[in-house]
């Protein structure tokens, strides 16, 4: 069941399997920001950390960037381009 089989029986299939899915997602290595290789690894939670180029920076809880995030970068790009 992966990690988390920690939870048992006492908590359901699809939460666990949703937790497996996050729990995956967060361990494997992400795309730098700054320079561009996938070298950035979780140091605790919301903070980053490229073992690269040592740039360390917020993101989200589970994942560096968040779905929330790209909308609001790409909405600060549309509206400094048009000005």
């Amino acid at each position: 069941m992966g990690s988390a089989n920690r939870f048992g029986v006492k908590a359901g299939k699809g939460i666990r399997d949703r937790v497996n899915k996050i729990e995956k997602n967060m361990r494997i290595r992400h795309k730098c920001p700054k320079c561009q290789r996938r070298s950035v690894r979780r140091v605790s939670t919301g903070i980053w950390e490229c073992k690269k180029c040592g740039l360390k920076f917020a993101g989200g809880a589970y994942l560096p960037e968040t779905d929330s995030g790209k909308l609001v970068k790409r909405t600060i790009k549309r509206v400094s381009e048009s000005v």
